[in-house]
């Protein structure tokens, strides 16, 4: 067929294609509606809203949000953190209270609270960020070297590059020798090791793994009383069922297994329990548990087909005379096959606590014991989705499984540094306790471990009822009084979960010891004054 068009067609074409294009189009937008085949526009009844003429609702609100997340509840950040944020700024602007000073006791933020970071440390990641530092003599050896095997591990010799999901290949081998070594020489298999953002991220991960079911099949978790609240948070947003066990404060916040067993066979009636959680040592209660301990509840979870959780980032953090940390994986090998072979178990840890407290590089690892090989190409698939945990936070981790070593140049202020760090923990937790029960109607366990006191307070009836009608939980009521009147912040009992009628404050041990002093001091003065006025 010929391309050339004949003389008819090209004026059939030219009686189509408008010669000026806007003014034609001007001239079609100018005809009515009906005049250019299109329906009628229908014009509006009196007092009708015409569409786009109000202002547009919002598709996100409070009534259309997913409804887990509004069951999400936080305590360590929660509303009196908020005010005390807010003290903070008035008296920056100069507005008179009855305090120089907020005092933040509410969170284990060790570096907020004045301690100092390990040298070797910062010295490596300063080396990794900068490598052009490597050429400065004021760095020693050991520093440049560490950092060197870091880079060379890292895409590009870059910690600005991704990793793999599960993280940096010789991190995880660092952190398998570490817990070799740690757990007295059993076998760990880097291939079990996942590099987390803080221990956070790897309980989030696992609890995503665990919930399922609907009804009386739902997932339900069991978690200790009192609890850190990122456990009832996350159950809430994942809408499992959260299963409550008392630890028994009338022997220094032990677990009970009889508690343990009613708390169990009361879920059944109305979920599916799946996993046992434990933080060891405690939080916010200060516990560190006896190897018999982990041992009776090892044996618990084998004979009742469940899911082993342990929280062990205060590994490190052991203050009481004849208490000793155990591992629940090194438990559970010593313990034979029996249990090692079939027991399922994750462990967690991170560079937030202990002697570090590197809260911000959000670094950390699990280490899974018997999953499901099935399970484990899942739990690689739903990590991937987040690509990788911060490398410079793996960085940090891999410095805390393996720090200086005798005869390295670093070693000294290593240690130095560490057991000064961890001594005068130790001597702040004892200074707490003391102070704290020679207070009439506050009672408080020995802080055997972790970088948190939780004592009991007596609150009289009189402030209940204020409380009451406040509409504020009696604890709040305190907390908050106490706030004002004093400028120290601490986080309410009911936040982490308590028998009912008991009231408790967590309280970390962080601040310097002559801060901490002025705010034992300062609950002191409070807690009796408060009692004389509401008695």
């Amino acid at each position: 067929m010929s391309s050339s068009r004949s003389p008819p067609l090209r004026l059939f074409l030219r009686t189509l294609t408008p010669v000026c294009p806007l003014s034609s189009s001007r001239a079609w937008s100018s005809l009515s509606a009906s005049r250019r085949g299109l329906p009628r526009e229908k014009l509006p009844e009196a007092g009708e809203q015409v569409p786009g003429s109000g202002p547009r609702a919002k598709v996100l609100t409070l009534d259309t949000m997913n409804p887990t997340v509004k069951k999400v509840q936080y305590a360590v950040r929660g509303p009196i953190v908020q005010r005390a944020v807010e003290l903070e700024r008035e008296l920056s602007e100069g507005v008179k209270k009855p305090f120089s000073e907020v005092i933040k006791a509410n969170i284990g933020d060790a570096h907020a609270m004045g301690q100092q970071p390990i040298t070797f440390f910062r010295q490596v990641l300063a080396l990794c960020s900068y490598p052009e530092l490597m050429s400065d003599s004021s760095f020693p050896d050991d520093a440049k070297s560490r950092a060197n095997r870091i880079l060379k591990s890292c895409g590009g010799h870059s910690i600005g590059a991704y990793s793999s999901s599960q993280g940096i290949d010789a991190v995880r081998e660092d952190v398998a020798r570490y817990i070799e070594r740690r757990d007295g020489g059993i076998p760990c298999d880097p291939a079990h090791i996942y590099l987390t953002t803080g221990a956070s991220d790897g309980i989030m991960t696992m609890l995503k793994l665990l919930v399922s079911g609907e009804g009386s099949s739902r997932s339900g978790v069991m978690i200790s009383i009192p609890q850190y609240p990122l456990y009832s948070a996350a159950l809430a947003e994942l809408g499992a069922v959260q299963i409550n066990y008392y630890l028994n404060e009338e022997r220094c916040w032990s677990m009970d297994l009889s508690e343990l067993q009613r708390s169990l066979e009361e879920a059944r009636r109305h979920c599916n329990p799946r996993a046992l959680c434990i933080i060891n040592p405690g939080n916010p209660t200060g516990q560190v548990q006896s190897r018999q301990c982990i041992e009776d509840v090892i044996r618990f979870a084998a004979k009742e087909r469940l899911f082993l959780m342990a929280d062990e980032v205060y590994q490190d953090n052991v203050y009481a005379e004849g208490c000793h940390f155990h591992s629940f994986k090194k438990v559970l090998f010593e313990m034979g096959p029996e249990f090692s072979e079939t027991v399922e178990l994750v462990s967690f840890h991170s560079t937030s606590k202990c002697y570090m407290g590197e809260c911000g590089f959000r670094g950390g690892f699990m280490e899974i014991i018997n999953m499901d090989e099935e399970v484990k190409v899942e739990l690689n698939k739903l990590l991937s989705v987040r690509l990788c945990p911060p490398v410079p936070g793996q960085a940090m981790m891999d410095l805390v499984v393996n720090p200086p070593q005798p005869g390295e140049p670093s070693y000294p202020t290593f240690i130095r540094e560490r057991s000064t760090i961890l001594g005068s923990l130790a001597e702040k937790a004892r200074l707490t306790e003391q102070v704290l029960n020679t207070v009439e109607g506050i009672s408080c366990n020995p802080v055997q471990g972790a970088m948190y006191s939780f004592p009991r307070i007596f609150i009289p009836e009189g402030a209940v009822r204020e409380a009451t009608v406040k509409g504020q939980l009696p604890d709040m009521f305190y907390c908050l009084r106490l706030l004002e009147e004093t400028g120290i912040c601490l986080v309410p009992g009911s936040g982490f979960g308590q028998k009912d009628g008991t009231y408790h404050f967590r309280m970390t041990i962080l601040p310097p010891k002559e801060k901490l002093q002025i705010l034992l001091s300062k609950v002191q003065e409070f807690h009796q004054r408060f009692t004389l006025q509401f008695s």
